[in-house]
């Protein structure tokens, strides 16, 4: 897989959580990329997903950013 082809995979893989009402939790970088924890509304349900590539872990940080704006 190309390695946009990769950030296109992860990209849809985040959206689909957020877009499910799910935020970012927590997030853990390690030597394979980042482990990103993902909270429903509630706290109650979790997900987490793999983000290795490097554009995608970029990409969850300007979300990580933006939620934090919108958070009281």
């Amino acid at each position: 897989m190309s390695e946009h082809q990769q950030f296109l995979a992860e990209r849809e893989q985040i959206d689909l959580l957020i877009g499910k009402g799910y935020q970012i939790h927590s997030v853990k970088e390690h030597l394979n990329g980042a482990t990103v924890e993902f909270v429903n509304g509630e706290g109650k349900q979790k997900e987490t997903l793999l983000i290795g590539n490097a554009n995608a872990r970029k990409y969850f940080s300007s979300l990580i950013v933006k939620q934090s704006h919108l958070s009281p």
